[in-house]
């Protein structure tokens, strides 16, 4: 059973930084894609970024390009979000997720079957 564990949510500025982690435990092999998805009040559950753990190749939803960046280490075990120009409007709960299934959509929801339990992030204005 894979676990995901979020952390390093927070408060911040617009315009700031912070940078997400995610710990991940109960792989069977090393094929995964793994994503950052998140949450407002009120609104569906959007992907944000995505990777996939074997070739690296990674995927971002529009309104985030150029201003976050997906990444693992190299034990493939920790998964990061390193958001920069932070903008209000990215306020939400941001949650980790997994699969070992081939994503042909890596940015829905609907591709993931492990979740972590998710961080805040609050960006005021």
């Amino acid at each position: 059973q894979v676990q995901l564990v979020e952390s390093g949510g927070g408060s911040v500025q617009a315009g700031g930084s912070l940078t997400l982690s995610c710990a991940a435990s109960g792989y069977r092999n090393s094929r995964y894609f793994m994503g950052w998805f998140r949450q407002a009040p009120g609104k569906e559950r959007e992907g944000v970024a995505c990777i996939y753990t074997a070739g690296g190749s990674t995927y971002y939803a529009d309104s985030v390009k150029g201003r976050f960046t997906i990444s693992q280490d190299n034990t493939k075990t920790t998964l990061y979000l390193q958001m920069n120009s932070l903008k209000p409007e990215d306020t939400a709960m941001y949650y980790c997720a997994a699969t070992s299934r081939t994503a042909i959509q890596p940015l829905s929801k609907y591709e993931y079957d492990y979740w972590g339990q998710g961080t805040q992030v609050t960006v005021s204005s």
